[in-house]
């Protein structure tokens, strides 16, 4: 059952939320930034976080300049820090290949260090107003509902997804870019995963979930992601050490930030292989490019 498009633009015109890099001035730079930074995190953290980074690097050439040890300190508790590595690279890649101006081509996107199929289609519509699909959970779970009739989506299947998002996008490529970020805000705010607000949806009369008496997600289950005790919390707590000071540290400071000794080292070792850390000549630790 197709989504009445238009409805949906004139809905995310009225009540889509003013968020700084969906302003007029902000640039394609400006909006690559908030993509990468919002992966997995929630616009609350990742605003404050973003207008910092803006402010001290409001061009691909600046971000470029900065170290990597700079960059890791100013990305914070964003979490999964090897994105602001990555997007350090494709800093390094749009100034020196592109005259330090992103590009709007989704295959140039493609060919950027770390930038992948979402990255590549979301800065294409929204920094660019392309007609891209731009395919993330809140959008899958949308037409799982409002098209499919289910409880929510299934495993992703990028050729399905993103050929279902293509079906529904209008031919004008501005309107087309406008519901990218409508289906967006709509799984953000309304179709959401636990307690979907369908009594303020703007094309609930057309829902195919809702036609089929919103039948319960029978899917496979979903895995539940926890974050204390994981590798994940232990990698950002010997992070925390080394953005907390600007000399490189003895191993005895990064031991004493988890009692578990092999899962520790394991997790040291982890963050040497990803970049994200440096061992000196005399056997002491630091973020990379401080020592």
């Amino acid at each position: 059952m197709p989504i009445d498009t238009d409805t949906l633009i004139d809905w995310f015109d009225t009540v889509g939320r003013d968020l700084p890099w969906r302003r007029p001035e902000c640039t394609a730079w400006g909006v690559l930034v908030s993509e990468i930074m919002l992966q997995q995190t929630p616009v609350a953290r990742v605003e404050p976080i973003w207008h910092e980074w803006l402010a001290r690097w409001p061009r691909p050439s600046d971000l470029a300049a900065a170290s990597q040890g700079e960059v890791l300190r100013a990305w914070g508790k964003l979490g999964y820090p090897r994105r602001a590595l990555r997007l350090h690279a494709a800093a390094s890649a749009i100034a020196t290949e592109h005259g330090d101006v992103v590009p709007s081509d989704v295959d140039t996107l493609l060919a950027l260090p770390g930038i992948g199929a979402y990255t590549a289609r979301a800065v294409a519509a929204f920094a660019y107003g392309k007609r891209a699909p731009v395919v993330d959970t809140n959008v899958r779970r949308v037409v799982a509902r409002a098209v499919h009739g289910g409880g929510d989506a299934g495993p992703a299947s990028n050729t399905r997804d993103m050929a279902d998002v293509e079906a529904l996008l209008p031919r004008s490529e501005s309107r087309a870019a406008r519901l990218s970020a409508a289906l967006m805000e709509l799984g953000a705010l309304v179709c959401t995963a636990r307690s979907p607000r369908c009594g303020d949806c703007p094309v609930a009369d057309g829902c195919a979930w809702q036609h089929a008496g919103r039948p319960a997600y029978a899917g496979p289950a979903k895995p539940v992601q926890r974050y204390a005790g994981t590798d994940r919390h232990v990698r950002g707590l010997l992070l925390d050490v080394l953005r907390g000071t600007s000399d490189p540290v003895e191993k005895a400071r990064l031991d004493v930030v988890w009692p578990q000794a092999g899962q520790r080292d394991r997790c040291l070792d982890s963050l040497l292989v990803d970049g994200l850390v440096e061992q000196t000549a005399d056997g002491r630790f630091a973020l990379p490019g401080e020592h």
